[in-house]
């Protein structure tokens, strides 16, 4: 899928209106740049291409690839306030993360009652921007003891896409729920026993 949006240069101290969100355009060799661009137009693109696709940007009609890097958003109503877009040069690596896509069906969590633990949600890569990926698909379906476990270098990797972690790093497993009664202490027990006889004699009458 391709990502297409439109900016604008954004003059010193300019202030924009709400329709607006500031952006900063940087990259190897490259003149960092103040932009702006239309705030409806940029979540709509990044809800849909994250961190991990390229996006066609057209500025003043020149077009340039580049990577959303870094948002802010509202505090308040979680909307994107501001954007740092990466310039790429197609022939260079480049480091993304990418998100994953956990698939199938466990076995020792539907059969044995197991928890299923996800370690990372995704995956820091370097490879040519060309290279880079949606997702990258987990499948769990490997998962059917509770000794069993997913780590980066079991996962299957796109052509040319290289994860950046050690291969022994956890991504998934999965453990044993266990059920831990509450033990009532010894010291209570005989504290309530010794309430329990001081109350009693408390309560028998005297002899006459």
């Amino acid at each position: 899928m391709d990502f297409k949006i439109k900016a604008e240069k954004r003059e010193k101290k300019e202030k924009l209106s709400k329709d607006f969100i500031p952006a900063v355009l940087y990259g190897k060799e490259v003149e960092t740049q103040s932009l702006k661009i239309r705030k409806a137009e940029f979540e709509k693109i990044f809800a849909s291409a994250g961190e991990s696709n390229l996006i066609e940007l057209n500025l003043d009609g020149a077009m340039v690839k580049v990577l959303v890097k870094d948002i802010q958003r509202n505090v308040l109503n979680h909307s994107l306030t501001h954007a740092d877009l990466y310039q790429v040069n197609m022939k260079e690596k480049v480091v993304a993360e990418i998100p994953l896509n956990f698939i199938g069906e466990s076995k020792a969590v539907k059969e044995l009652g197991a928890m299923l633990n996800k370690d990372l949600d995704n995956l820091e890569v370097e490879c040519l921007p060309g290279y880079l990926v949606d997702h990258i698909d987990v499948d769990i379906s490997v998962l059917t003891s509770f000794d069993d476990a997913i780590r980066i270098g079991d996962l299957k990797l796109p052509a040319g896409v290289v994860a950046t972690g050690e291969a022994e790093e956890m991504v998934a497993s999965v453990k044993e729920l266990k059920i831990v009664e509450e033990e009532v202490p010894v010291v209570a027990v005989e504290e309530k026993a010794a309430d329990g006889k001081a109350l009693a004699d408390a309560t028998v009458e005297p002899k006459v």
